[in-house]
């Protein structure tokens, strides 16, 4: 596995901000907020399912978006006590480019300051509303075996499997299901058959349905309540 090269240049189409790395861009270029909501939210059956300690986890922590809109979640919910949510981030995007990402989402303004302040200053843990952040930096294919802790949902948000395969490979999924509480679940915009099997094969149940907009579909997964 080679080292992580932490930079994460930027190429623009309009305000949505495209990797160029991968050619893909980092949120649908029309209603992300509807993606997120649409994919992650209810792919994950949130926020019914929200409830104090619940623990969140992310392959592809981007922009930040996928957190501040649980976080907007959580608070129109009501929920009282806190939750956590932690990423895996092999690139972070400089807080610049992060703050022009965002500023084209003003739904979401009023979080902003306290993810940009935070994340401009180097903390990669830090406290959001009632969120406990933790954004772990780099491969997660070297990081997410040994992170101590698990998810009741997982958002599988990477780049394209077609751009990005490492963060679809099977071993990697396989930590995904080690690293979920019984009864968890996971949701991602894709549909490919690699990523649907990967799933499988780390013992989750996996759908497929119903995707955002024009997308025909996406996956849906969730272990048993013995973990199975």
């Amino acid at each position: 596995m080679s080292p992580i090269d932490q930079s994460a240049p930027t190429l623009w189409q309009g305000e949505v901000p495209v990797s160029a790395r991968h050619a893909d861009p980092y949120f649908a270029l029309n209603d992300p907020l509807g993606e997120a909501r649409h994919v992650f939210l209810t792919g994950n059956g949130l926020p019914g399912r929200f409830a104090p300690g619940f623990a969140v986890a992310e392959l592809g922590f981007g922009t930040g978006r996928n957190l501040l809109v649980t976080v907007a979640a959580w608070q129109a919910a009501g929920v009282a006590g806190r939750f956590s949510f932690t990423s895996f981030e092999a690139w972070p995007m400089p807080a610049p480019e992060m703050a022009r990402a965002l500023g084209a989402l003003p739904e979401l303004a009023p979080l902003m300051p306290a993810l940009l302040g935070p994340w401009g200053a180097g903390a990669r843990r830090f406290a959001l509303g009632p969120c406990d952040v933790a954004v772990i930096v780099g491969d997660a294919r070297a990081t997410l075996p040994g992170w101590q802790g698990a998810a009741d949902a997982w958002f599988l948000d990477g780049f394209a499997p077609a751009k990005n395969p490492e963060m679809w490979e099977g071993p990697l999924l396989a930590e995904v299901a080690r690293h979920t509480r019984p009864g968890g679940t996971a949701a991602t915009y894709s549909a490919a058959g690699a990523v649907r099997r990967g799933l499988q094969a780390a013992g989750f149940h996996v759908n497929r349905v119903a995707g955002h907009a024009g997308k025909r579909h996406m996956s849906v997964a969730a272990l048993g309540q013995d973990g199975r």
